[in-house]
């Protein structure tokens, strides 16, 4: 019995390599063609915020160094968990990511009980962009130098000093909140809509005290108009080398206490490894240079440029520090 064979000269034969020698040079070519066309960044807040200002200083140059543009578009609300979602749900594909922060990564999982995504399951980490270090500040008429002093102010007075905050679940609460368990003081919190009028009551002295970004009070500071006494951050920041840490107060309890806002960009869980190197390398050689560092220390920030592996070891720590901050303290969301 004999068998017949098609040639491979046969011109079908010889049409169907050609095609899939196309395909395969097809799919090298747009490997190596990332990005081939606009790359959108969520930012999860409305435009003027810390996210937008940082989203934007390093969008631009993005667009600069990976010859497409980088489109920022705004998705506010529910703390930044609707737009969080909509990058979660976005194809992995490279060409939507999303500049999460503290809150829409580590906060609000605990925050939010149905919450339509999962910070560790559905993202992929790309590149750590910044710290914003927080500061504890009293009004003047507070008699406390120290935080020591302050602590043993609110405990012998429970309830008696007020803080004010950006609202239920802000950094500025979240921060206040951890302070709290922590040293064991007793405090009364006030939410405000929004940064902005928590200092102006504080600088009346409507509310005694304020826990939160250094770019808000670092004017009024300086200029006496409120008192510092310790920041977040597990170093001294540059813009008030007088001012210890928490962790240098020596109050028991505090050794550790870290609770700077950070931000970060993220991208779709099962985006191809080889296009989140590409970003990370990316963002890290724009938060090297000079004009995007002013940029980010203008917002009170610090460039904090990693690895994708380094950058979700953060998020992972992050979420186990703040659910029992939220728990203890009964936040709420508005």
């Amino acid at each position: 019995m004999t068998f017949s064979t098609l040639p491979l000269t046969t011109p079908l034969s010889r049409r169907s390599l050609g095609l899939l020698a196309l395909a395969a040079a097809g799919g090298t070519a747009r490997a190596q063609a990332y990005p081939a066309k606009p790359i959108r960044l969520i930012v999860p807040f409305t435009p003027g915020g810390s996210s937008d200002i940082l989203a934007r200083a390093v969008g631009q140059e993005l667009t600069k160094s990976m010859g497409q543009p980088v489109v920022i578009d705004n998705v506010p609300g529910a703390g930044g968990s609707i737009g969080a979602e909509r990058g979660a749900k976005a194809p992995a594909d490279g060409y939507t990511l999303l500049m999460g922060h503290i809150g829409t990564l580590a906060v609000n999982p605990s925050l939010y009980p149905k919450l339509a995504y999962d910070p560790v399951k559905d993202f992929a980490p790309v590149a750590w962009v910044a710290r914003v270090p927080n500061v504890l500040v009293v009004h003047p008429s507070v008699q406390a130098n120290t935080l020591a002093d302050f602590v043993a102010l609110a405990r012998a007075q429970p309830g008696r000093i007020a803080y004010g905050s950006g609202g239920n679940g802000s950094a500025a609460h979240t921060t206040m909140e951890y302070l709290k368990l922590v040293t064991k003081a007793s405090l009364l919190h006030i939410p405000y809509r929004g940064t902005a009028p928590s200092v102006t009551d504080l600088l009346a002295g409507q509310v005694q005290a304020l826990f939160t970004g250094a770019p808000a009070l670092l004017p009024h500071i300086k200029a006496g108009r409120m008192r510092a006494l310790a920041v977040s951050s597990p170093r001294r920041i540059r813009s008030l080398p007088e001012v210890p840490t928490v962790a240098e107060s020596g109050v028991p309890g505090t050794k550790g206490f870290e609770a700077d806002q950070w931000y970060g960009i993220v991208a779709p869980a099962g985006t191809p490894p080889d296009i989140v190197r590409t970003l990370n390398e990316q963002v890290n050689k724009a938060l090297a240079l000079p004009d995007v560092a002013a940029r980010l220390a203008g917002e009170g920030a610090e460039p904090t440029p990693t690895t994708p592996q380094a950058f979700g070891a953060l998020i992972a720590a992050e979420l186990q520090r703040w659910a029992p901050v939220i728990k203890a303290g009964g936040i709420k969301p508005e």
